[in-house]
């Protein structure tokens, strides 16, 4: 029977057992990620279950829009490694709740309107840079760790590793077109466990990663000493998570727009995720942001709601309080064919299919941000050197573009009517339009269709009426809007122009 529910702010239908199961299989695929990323950071297993809880349940029902899921994610985590080694987990915790407040400040000021600014290729390169990841992260579970380090399986566990994950993608993928009623992905882990106990096959299961049995989560204010110098060791690694986080949550939030066809709210995505890393620094988490495949696994099991990430967290608890048992038995290889399955699905493949129609430049930023992204794992350094490389060729090209209509009306005064706008990278090909030794004595520059955008503008048209001046001419300009007008006469101190008012005409303005 299906129930519906207006939960939160959000005024819709809420169908309880699409988003109790899609909750369901989240979490079974948040765990896995969560440990490993703990114990690579060497952390203790449960602060990454800890954080998968508190950031999941925090964002679940503050976060800017239905069906995004947030945990303790790599990305934010391994930007903590190296203050980990130097001084310790109690100045981990400080760092999460610095960042937390720095993503506050970003929400509360409404700064997270300029994700707008990321391009499409910057987008593709981001999504298929983390498919890319997530897909790599899984053949370390084709791994065994021995006394000498680590080795590939091989032989029967080799093949019964690989059996496995191949029966849960089949699954995956046949399942949906039996019935949708319930998840695919945890259909699949259900079946898989079953034939694995059943048939008491030996082969990695989640307690082979760590225990992940322990209390509700402690309140624990950091031991470190509340001073300057301990927040000029925490800062640098507090700024560089928060703005990870916000990066990665904040596209991850474009991408779960684009699927489910309606807008979130990136502001309200900013406080929720500093909320939630803030409690995790006081709840001994290891801090974290959206995490992109499960947010995938739990759109593509129906969830359009707030409830099924609610579920996920609680069920996380749990399982951590109660079901710990049960749940480190579950076959890594099961776990490892969702997140397989996860990877060929956020993958972008239409960018492979319009490659040959994209411009070339796009298709360049597109693949040096997925390179960035798979090489260093460093998200918020990828998505920058995209947008910057992107800026600077609509810069270029934009500065191409620009150019002048010219004619002499009858009363013998040349007029040049500009097109494109004049900023820095424009100057050059604008200064060179106009021939000041053969122009007659009076010369009307029109911005009807320009605008001057930066100093560089400014000090260009200076330098263009002292050019006229010495020639013994006057240059006016023209059909200016006010916020032209203001820039020149804000800069009247270092420039001279002659601003022609023209009675018949108002630019409207932004």
């Amino acid at each position: 029977m299906r129930a519906y529910l207006n939960l939160f702010d959000f005024k819709q239908k809420v169908n309880y057992r699409t988003e109790i199961l899609a909750g369901l299989t989240v979490a079974m695929t948040m765990i896995p990620e969560s440990l490993s990323f703990a114990i690579l950071a060497g952390l203790s297993p449960l602060t990454g279950l800890y954080a998968a809880f508190i950031m999941g349940l925090v964002t679940a029902i503050l976060g800017g829009r239905p069906g995004m899921v947030s945990g303790g994610a790599g990305a934010t985590v391994v930007v903590l490694i190296a203050l980990m080694q130097s001084h310790g987990v109690e100045y981990v915790f400080a760092a999460v709740v610095l960042a937390g407040i720095l993503q506050l400040i970003v929400g509360v000021c409404r700064l997270g309107k300029f994700i707008r600014l990321v391009p499409q290729s910057v987008m593709y390169g981001f999504v298929n840079g983390l498919a890319i990841i997530i897909f790599m992260a899984q053949l370390q579970q084709f791994k065994i760790t021995t006394s000498t380090g680590t080795a590939w399986l091989t032989g029967a566990p080799l093949w019964i590793m690989l059996t496995l994950v191949i029966l849960t993608m089949l699954i995956v993928i046949f399942f949906p077109k039996i019935t949708k009623a319930v998840p695919a992905s945890l259909v699949a882990i259900i079946v898989i466990f079953g034939i694995v106990a059943g048939l008491g096959i030996d082969t990695k299961t989640v307690r082979d990663i760590a225990t992940i049995s322990g209390g509700f989560p402690p309140f624990h204010i950091p031991s470190v000493p509340f001073d300057l110098d301990m927040l000029k060791i925490i800062f640098p690694y507090s700024l560089v998570m928060a703005g990870v986080g916000l990066i990665e949550s904040l596209l991850t939030l474009n991408v779960a727009d684009e699927i489910t066809g309606n807008k979130g709210n990136s502001n309200k995505e900013c406080v929720a995720q500093g909320t939630a890393n803030v409690l995790n620094g006081f709840f001994t988490g290891m801090g974290g942001c959206a995490m992109i495949a499960q947010t995938f696994v739990n759109l593509s099991a129906g969830s359009r709601a707030r409830l099924s990430g609610i579920i996920a967290a609680l069920t996380i608890l749990l399982i951590i309080l109660f079901g710990a048992p049960v749940i480190e038995r579950l076959p890594m290889a099961a776990l490892t064919g969702v997140m397989i399955m996860v990877a060929i699905g956020t993958f972008e493949w239409i960018s492979l299919r319009i490659i040959n129609k994209m411009p070339r430049h796009d298709v360049f930023v597109g693949i040096l941000v997925a390179l960035i992204t798979v090489w260093l794992h460093n998200l918020a350094l990828a998505v920058l050197i995209g947008v910057i490389i992107s800026a600077l060729v609509f810069a270029w090209e934009s500065a191409k573009r620009i150019r002048a209509r010219k004619y002499v009306d009858e009363h013998g005064v040349k007029h040049y009517e500009i097109y494109g706008p004049l900023f820095f990278g424009a100057v050059g090909t604008f200064s060179e339009k106009f021939d000041v030794q053969n122009d007659p004595v009076e010369v009307i520059i029109d911005f009807k269709e320009s605008r001057i955008a930066d100093m560089s503008a400014i000090s260009a048209l200076h330098k263009l009426t002292e050019r006229y001046q010495q020639a013994g001419k006057t240059l006016h300009l023209r059909h200016l809007s006010a916020d032209c007008i203001a820039l020149l006469k804000n800069a009247a101190a270092v420039i001279e122009v002659n601003i022609m008012e023209d009675p018949t005409y108002k630019v409207v303005q932004d």
